[in-house]
């Protein structure tokens, strides 16, 4: 698992959790972000994170589990992360088709039966339910360009259930 150095041990976070979701970031860190994402128990970051300065930045505000995007090549950050929050177990991939999942994805699903899969690179904001999986892609936090919108997302997970809400980025920053 990616952990910034700073932090090397992060603290197990108990059920109830709140988890921070970022993705395709391309190297631009919104700083809205710190605001957005202040008082959750960890960040995940599924993908095209574009430097390891966003990282870092993002590890002052909790830990961080990152995954490879197709634009990144980071040697110490892999392509798929396992991680246990409380009873839930979430995947983490950059490129994933919820409604066709690709071999390897479909055997993974198979083997660790995950209760959630995060996801990036469509840039759009996703979550829905597939064969009792929650797939949530946070969308697109790179830089501002016309006609893309930008989002993080949270994942509350309860000792009940998982549950994802999406926060837009575009709309802070046009104040």
């Amino acid at each position: 698992m990616y952990q910034v150095p700073l932090n090397p041990d992060p603290p197990k976070p108990k059920s109830p959790s709140r988890i921070g979701l970022i993705s395709d970031t391309h190297g631009y860190f919104d700083p809205h972000v710190p605001t957005l994402l202040r008082g959750v128990d960890q960040i995940f970051h599924a993908g095209d994170i574009g430097s390891r300065r966003i990282l870092e930045v993002l590890n002052r505000i909790a830990p961080v589990t990152a995954v490879l995007g197709n634009t990144d090549s980071e040697p110490d950050i892999r392509e798929v992360e396992v991680v246990q929050v409380g009873e839930w177990r979430i995947l983490i991939q950059h490129i994933v088709d919820p409604d066709r999942p690709l071999p390897d994805l479909a055997q993974r699903l198979s083997q660790l039966q995950p209760h959630a899969v995060i996801f990036g690179h469509t840039h759009q904001i996703y979550s829905l339910r597939h064969r009792g999986i929650l797939f949530v892609n946070p969308g697109y936090a790179g830089r501002p360009r016309q006609g893309q919108e930008r989002h993080l997302a949270i994942l509350d997970c309860t000792h009940e259930t998982l549950t994802a809400s999406f926060l837009r980025l575009d709309q802070l920053s046009a104040e």
